[in-house]
């Protein structure tokens, strides 16, 4: 512990006072071992917080304009994952003044299922306490198509056999990334992408009206880890990016293609809009 502290001690100089919100912990229920996802864990991440208010404290004071929220949790929409260690996290959230809410990161494969997480938490916060969302979306459900057979239309159109599968397609775009109009054209014609053109501006909609809304960001780029390794197995990370940087070639002048549907419905800031993480 003096270890992780004397670490963490590097780092907390360098944004107390500078960075506007400080998650204390990342995805702790899913980047443990199973076997120590109990009270011991929570008592690593309480030593951890108590350990950042401190230190807030002696550095930049009572006013600091650095605030801090504990995350993220996962998988909420699962009541197997309602665990007692959980109910204890929130539970410090909520009895410890500083902490001003908690992070949540809702990836789901049904985007009604958002909703659980929000059932579950914010009754579990004080009602002054607010909620991010630094992560959301629907890669579990865009797996579930990897293995459906690609639209009819296109693969006559672009000379694929009419057994490809999806995973293929994207796997020869990571391969040889596709003009935007072929990528486009891929995408609009799969309906189970297409369906949920409007999933952005829904669950922004969604976060805000709980009224409890700090800050929502949204992956806006795909990146090499992505694309490492890719088959039919791997999760579909690189469809949430609304920017398709590495399977679609770039536009004129340098710029960045788009995935479609969604891309147009990037929001802004915070205080309850939402952001490009």
């Amino acid at each position: 512990m003096a270890a992780e502290l004397e670490r963490l001690d590097r780092v907390l100089p360098h944004v107390l006072g500078t960075a506007d919100v400080i998650t204390v912990g990342n995805e702790p229920f899913i980047e443990s071992m199973p076997a120590e996802r109990d009270e011991r864990l929570n008592r690593f991440y309480e030593t951890v917080a108590r350990h950042v208010i401190e230190t807030r404290a002696e550095v930049c004071g009572a006013d600091c304009s650095t605030h801090l929220f504990m995350g993220a949790l996962n998988r909420l929409d699962q009541p197997g994952k309602r665990t007692p260690a959980v109910e204890r996290y929130l539970a410090f959230v909520r009895e410890t003044p500083e902490i001003e809410g908690v992070d949540l990161h809702p990836h789901v494969p049904d985007e009604t299922l958002i909703q659980d997480f929000l059932d579950y938490t914010l009754p579990r916060l004080r009602p002054d306490q607010t909620f991010l969302v630094t992560e959301f979306s629907l890669v579990w459900y865009w797996q579930k198509h990897m293995t459906d057979r690609i639209p009819a239309a296109f693969a006559r159109r672009h000379g694929y056999a009419p057994d490809t599968r999806v995973w293929q397609v994207i796997g020869e775009a990571i391969e040889r990334p596709f003009p935007q109009r072929k990528w486009n054209e891929f995408l609009a014609q799969s309906p189970w992408f297409e369906a949920k053109e409007h999933f952005l501006r829904d669950q922004t909609e969604r976060f805000r009206s709980t009224g409890r809304l700090a800050v929502a960001t949204y992956g806006f780029r795909q990146i090499p880890s992505m694309t490492a390794g890719w088959s039919a197995t791997k999760p579909p990370w690189l469809l949430n990016s609304v920017f398709a940087t590495l399977t679609v070639r770039q536009r004129g002048q340098g710029m960045s293609a788009r995935t479609t549907p969604g891309s147009a419905t990037s929001a802004d800031c915070n205080d309850g809009r939402v952001v490009p993480s």
